[in-house]
């Protein structure tokens, strides 16, 4: 590595520490010619596949987006920041071992929503709506007699109102 004071070619590492996540190492080094010591940061990088968009565009895959759309669905719900950036990483880890060199923006939209449908399943339908372009109500109750089906009794709370069972007001346990 050049040193960035005096762009000499031989700089050696004196101290190498690991990050807290783990992803990356942080590398104190000295400059051999003029003595400057500097910080470097080490990062893998892994070739994510593109993106082939609906309209046949190609554009490389950027997390940032991912994690938007992530951040629209569960807009005012429930999740912490922990489970949302674990569900990205998820979704970036199913991108990278799928090992293809490009892949349909409607595949990442089914990895996305399987991680929504483990985490809030009001983000999932709200996610569902906008991906599968729901056109009216009919769509939106399909979905959700799915979700009910293949999802029972998980604990999470009703979908709709109507489902819902009011509680007693001074009603003690």
């Amino acid at each position: 590595m050049h040193c960035p004071f005096c762009q000499h070619v031989d700089t050696r590492v004196i101290d190498s520490r690991v990050s807290d996540d783990g992803a990356t190492i942080r590398r104190r080094r000295e400059c051999e010619a003029c003595g400057e010591r500097f910080s470097t940061l080490e990062t893998v990088e892994l070739k994510l596949p593109a993106i082939i968009k609906s309209d046949g565009r190609r554009d490389n895959f950027d997390a940032r987006k991912l994690r938007q759309g992530f951040d629209r669905a569960l807009h005012k719900r429930p999740v912490s920041e922990e489970q949302i950036e674990s569900a990205v990483r998820a979704v970036v880890h199913q991108l990278r071992m799928t090992t293809e060199r490009e892949l349909p923006s409607r595949r990442v939209g089914e990895f996305v929503m399987a991680e929504l449908r483990k985490l809030d399943h009001v983000a999932f339908v709200r996610f569902a709506s906008v991906y599968r372009s729901f056109e009216d109500v009919a769509d939106f109750r399909e979905e959700l007699d799915r979700l009910e089906r293949d999802l029972p009794g998980e604990g999470q709370l009703p979908l709709l109102a109507a489902d819902v069972v009011p509680i007693e007001k001074g009603r003690k346990k």
